[in-house]
């Protein structure tokens, strides 16, 4: 009489199609965790206060930046909020495609020195319910996707931090 011990057994293929599909989920769904916890995060948590005025509560993402998406003359763009940046800055590849009018050259102080750049207006600039008209912008070459939401926008607005959260409220 032949005996096998069941760890000799082969496995069939069913078996073995069933153990590296197994394997294979399991590699999905760890990757989805990981996506999910390290996330860039920021953007816009809520739009008012409790008084019904306007505000924006911004996240800081994994990087210590706060970022959100908003709009300038009614085209969605990607802020960065900068309190060091004059102005609001924007890059010359999306100056261009927004059709935004290049006036005359000035020279900005950026991280990496000294750059030319244009001055401009935008006429809108909305960020969730906190709006200017007439905003004071540069166009600066170099820069990267996000736009720098800088101080000729913010300083009409209250900013506040508390851990890792920037309330940015209209002023009464």
């Amino acid at each position: 009489m032949d005996h096998q011990n069941l760890g000799d057994r082969p496995q069939s293929s069913t078996g073995k199609r069933l153990a590296w599909l197994a394997v294979i989920g399991l590699m999905i769904g760890l990757t989805a965790f990981y996506q999910a916890v390290t996330r860039r995060g920021g953007g816009i948590i809520e739009s008012l206060n409790e008084n019904g005025r306007a505000m924006v509560v911004l996240q800081r993402d994994r990087s210590g930046h706060y970022l959100a998406q908003g709009e300038i003359n009614g085209l969605p763009v990607h802020f960065l909020v900068d309190t060091g940046a004059t102005d609001v800055a924007v890059s010359e590849k999306l100056a261009r495609s927004m059709g935004l009018e290049f006036g005359p050259r000035v020279t900005v102080m950026t991280a990496a020195g000294p750059a030319a750049a244009w001055k401009t207006r935008l006429r809108s600039v909305n960020l969730g319910s906190l709006a200017l008209d007439n905003v004071r912008a540069t166009i600066t070459p170099g820069l990267g996707r996000e736009v720098l939401l800088g101080m000729s926008f913010l300083q009409y607005f209250s900013l506040r931090q508390e851990g890792d959260r920037l309330m940015i409220e209209k002023s009464e």
